[in-house]
């Protein structure tokens, strides 16, 4: 058996729904890169990038094309906001990134990106329905995906605004789907969401006083 064939196996069955090993093994990966971002440490990208690499064949499997489309994403993002986070241009004095809240030109540009965004990835998956079958949910958690990798890769608090934006969509998207583990995942996400938006947004506050000293 190879190791393809294998992750997208049944791990167990549980309340009608069977859970794949690819399911269950990358977004336990996942859930690992979130917290790992909650505590600004740069080893949430490569757990992203390995995450996105295993949830590819759970999205294979279930014929889920966009979803598949959005890992690659994922991937190809995680690579980018590992490169920024490595050149580290604004450091806390744990070595850690720094936060911030983005400033108004950067909301607009992401608000501005994921709207037309969504709109062009809805309107190819409507056009070509084997890409997805439920397109605009899909697309909105595709680029919503997207936007907050970004603003994760720049140190902006709104990066847990965007996700959690993702996660009231990715919850009953995920359980509809058939992959319940990742619906369970996304339910946890939310907790550790809420928990991260808390902490980025004190030390922002914390950290501002210091940061316009240096800068006068």
């Amino acid at each position: 058996m190879s190791a393809l064939s294998w992750l997208n196996g049944e791990a167990f069955t549980a309340f009608g729904q069977h859970i794949l090993w690819s399911d269950m093994i990358g977004n336990t990966i996942g859930l690992a890169a979130l917290a790992l971002g909650w505590r600004r440490s740069i080893w949430t990208w490569p757990a992203q990038l390995f995450s996105g690499v295993i949830l590819v064949g759970a999205y294979a499997s279930a014929q889920l094309s966009g979803g598949v489309g959005k890992q690659l994403l994922v991937i190809g993002v995680a690579l980018w906001g590992w490169r920024q986070w490595q050149r580290g241009t604004r450091q806390a004095q744990d070595g850690s990134i720094a936060v911030r809240f983005a400033t108004g030109r950067e909301r607009a540009v992401l608000l501005a990106g994921t709207a037309l965004g969504t709109l062009a990835v809805g309107g190819l998956f409507a056009a070509v329905p084997e890409l997805s079958w439920n397109p605009w949910p899909d697309a909105y958690i595709f680029v919503g995906t997207l936007a907050a990798m970004v603003a994760q890769a720049r140190g902006l608090v709104e990066f847990w605004f965007a996700w959690l934006l993702v996660d009231i969509v990715g919850v009953p998207l995920a359980f509809s789907s058939g992959l319940a583990f990742s619906g369970f995942v996304y339910v946890i996400y939310l907790v550790l969401v809420l928990w991260g938006m808390r902490d980025w947004w004190l030390r922002s506050r914390a950290g501002a006083p210091s940061l316009e000293g240096a800068a006068a």
